[in-house]
């Protein structure tokens, strides 16, 4: 029960990063000056989600996701215009 819920928590924020990437409007704008210069783009970025729960008499479980991607030059570059770090 308890995975269950804490999986539905993590998918919420998964998406709501996904949303907040999607809807900003810099990361469109670059994009698209990307594109208006004759080249395809695409963003990839790493997140780990780390999730701790507190337990009764201070223990903790800790749940941890990690995802990575290798990055081109291309994406590199995006990343730098948009003063991401990429580590």
């Amino acid at each position: 029960m308890k995975d269950d819920r804490l999986k539905q928590h993590r998918r919420a924020l998964e998406v709501a990063i996904n949303q907040a990437l999607t809807d900003s409007s810099e990361i469109d704008g670059a994009i698209e000056d990307i594109r208006a210069a004759g080249f395809d783009a695409f963003l990839i970025i790493e997140a780990t989600i780390g999730l701790n729960q507190h337990e009764e008499g201070g223990a903790s479980l800790e749940k941890e996701t990690t995802v990575s991607f290798k990055l081109t030059a291309q994406d590199e570059r995006l990343l730098k215009s948009l003063k991401i770090s990429s580590e």
